[in-house]
């Protein structure tokens, strides 16, 4: 019997052409010549564009899909095409069609036509007839305002559904600590030598309020990430747009979205300068200098726990060396730090770039765009770490606070105005000097009955006030 012939193997590449000229692409992408080019141009880090981003992208071409049929300047049809395609894309289903390195083209042109090129093949196939990336997907934006807008979009989002959340959270488990340990007093501590006591919920109140000036700071950035700058199209002139193009947009926008989303005040700022990112980006690093003073403060405390402070014992999360059985370390609060490294790291590098605009465009902006999300998201990962795996479940480990709170020589401090700082600081020294408990040696040197050293030593007297205006919310 004669054999049957094998089934011819699909090609594995297609070819595309753009005005350079044909390219060949991956059979089964559905991205086109233009992204190919960026792919084959920029192998340069294996960092793709954020999630976020991606998500941005496609909402801003389905929002311009849904105000170019609002002009009429859009077949109903086509423009219902593009939306699908393009919420596909927001909503994650196409992620590995983005295949284009954060190190590519300043203007983030590469990573804009990519989005066109997977939303016109998507588009052209549910629509049965051709859906073209640059007039129809593309129309009346240009990558320098759209990227831009990606950028805000993007991080508006990331910021009201992941990090401010994630610090409300943070904030109100620090809180809740504090009053479950209200009546616990320690020694307080400046320059990491023994000072005045103070509440575990007045310690705790500080690292609070950090927090919650964090929101307030993204709160106060928040304004100006919501002016976008489509409609601003090349240099800022909205070449090529309908002039009703940008208040449209902005509406449809904000409708898919969420955030209320506006056009800039001044397209030709929004091109040239990525500032409002700038600003975010140095309100992101306060609150990651916050959260190091945080891990760092529960570090210290939980330190030891014979050789150290130990006065709080972290939850067990798991086994602290290789070689040393039963060792434990603070894991949480270190995953803390080094995100704020990288934080603060980010921060240098998103001013370097949002420096780099020369004259209508800012040319850094895919790394401004991964630098930021990047730095949001984790943020608010750690945030919620630091809450549910570290502050929510330490224990006090009051032995080693009552002890040292007895001896503190300083608590002589609260009778300087009876006997005087010189006669104090006497007493103070003979305490250290005999390793003797304040209340002893004043009794001797002081000269005051024990009943009136009692009153004015006692620990918990000495803890009241310090925070007026306390508040739980944002205002």
């Amino acid at each position: 019997m004669p054999r049957r012939s094998a089934r011819p193997e699909k090609p594995a590449f297609r070819t595309e052409r753009d005005s350079l000229g044909p390219v060949a692409v991956p059979a089964d992408a559905l991205w086109g010549a233009q992204t190919q080019r960026a792919v084959d141009n920029f192998p340069v880090s294996g960092l793709r564009m954020p999630r976020a981003f991606i998500r941005a992208l496609g909402l801003i071409k389905a929002a311009a899909a849904q105000a170019n049929a609002g002009l009429k300047l859009l077949d109903a049809p086509k423009a219902k095409a593009i939306q699908r395609a393009a919420l596909a894309v927001a909503d994650g289903q196409h992620d590995a069609q983005f295949p284009i390195d954060v190190f590519q083209t300043g203007s983030g042109t590469s990573s804009n036509m990519n989005a066109n090129e997977v939303v016109a093949r998507l588009a052209t196939a549910s629509l049965r007839r051709a859906v073209h990336p640059n007039d129809d997907v593309n129309l009346g934006q240009s990558s320098n305002d759209t990227i831009p807008t990606a950028i805000h979009v993007a991080a508006a989002l990331e910021l009201r559904e992941r990090l401010t959340p994630a610090l409300q959270h943070l904030a109100t488990t620090i809180e809740r600590r504090g009053r479950e340990l209200r009546g616990v007093v320690k020694t307080g501590r400046t320059h990491l030598m023994d000072a005045m006591p103070l509440r575990f919920d007045q310690e705790l109140s500080a690292w609070a309020q950090q927090i919650r000036n964090g929101i307030d700071r993204l709160e106060a950035a928040t304004p100006r990430v919501l002016r976008i700058a489509q409609g601003g199209t090349a240099v800022g002139t909205g070449i090529n747009a309908d002039p009703r193009f940008a208040a449209l947009f902005a509406r449809c926008l904000s409708k898919l979205a969420g955030p209320r989303f506006v056009p800039s005040p001044n397209f030709f700022e929004s091109l040239a300068s990525q500032d409002a990112a700038c600003e975010l980006s140095g309100a992101l690093r306060v609150i990651a200098v916050s959260l190091t003073k945080i891990a760092n403060d529960l570090r210290w405390m939980n330190s030891g726990p014979l050789a150290g402070l130990g006065e709080i014992e972290l939850p067990t999360l798991q086994p602290g060396s290789s070689i040393m059985p039963g060792k434990v370390n603070p894991v949480i609060p270190e995953a803390v730090c080094m995100v704020a490294a990288k934080v603060i790291g980010n921060d240098a590098t998103i001013t370097i770039a949002a420096q780099s605009g020369s004259f209508q465009l800012n040319v850094m902006l895919p790394l401004i765009a991964h630098d930021l999300l990047q730095s949001i998201g984790m943020l608010a990962n750690v945030s919620r770490l630091l809450a549910d795996k570290a502050i929510a479940g330490f224990t006090v480990r009051e032995s080693r606070i009552a002890e040292p709170l007895s001896r503190n020589p300083v608590l002589i401090t609260a009778a300087n105005s009876v006997i005087g700082y010189e006669k104090g600081a006497a007493i103070a020294k003979k305490a250290y000097r005999e390793g003797r408990p304040v209340m002893d040696v004043a009794r001797e040197e002081s000269g005051l009955s024990e009943a009136r050293l009692k009153r004015l030593l006692d620990p918990a007297a000495l803890t009241r006030g310090g925070v007026r205006g306390a508040r739980k919310g944002g205002d």
